[in-house]
């Protein structure tokens, strides 16, 4: 018997969001078992969540917290994953982040799951990397 999964059935990519990256995870990206390394995953969340940050404050950002971080399913080779991120708070030099992961599994019967789901904070920095006000849009 195979490991239960938490996905409500029919699972599908958000109509409604366009994703802020997708990605299509290589061999070279793999452990031993075929699994995407967690750390790979893990960059690629931080680059989606980036680019979202520094649209917002309109320049530089660095990652300073990465506040949760739950891998809900393995991600295989072959997997396309589109990662959406979600400002969830803004403060006067910071910002937070929510990325969610979908994969796209299969080329003949494709279905979507949900593979990972963080919470990061970025700062807005100026050029000698010090904390900088976030200008309104």
């Amino acid at each position: 018997m195979g490991r239960a999964s938490h996905q409500p059935p029919g699972l599908a990519l958000p109509e409604d969001r366009q994703p802020a990256l997708r990605v299509l995870p290589m061999p070279a990206d793999a452990n031993q078992n075929g699994d995407i390394f967690g750390g790979w995953i893990m960059a690629q969340v931080d680059i989606a969540g980036g680019i979202v940050a520094g649209r917002l404050a309109r320049g530089r950002v660095a990652t300073v917290a990465v506040n949760a971080f739950v891998f809900k399913q393995p991600v295989q080779i072959g997997d396309l994953l589109s990662l959406y991120a979600d400002v969830v708070r803004t403060g006067h030099t910071s910002i937070t982040i929510n990325v969610e992961v979908y994969a796209e599994r299969g080329r003949e019967d494709t279905r979507v799951v949900k593979v990972t789901e963080a919470t990061l904070t970025y700062v807005a920095i100026d050029g000698k990397g010090k904390p900088r006000p976030i200008r309104a849009a």
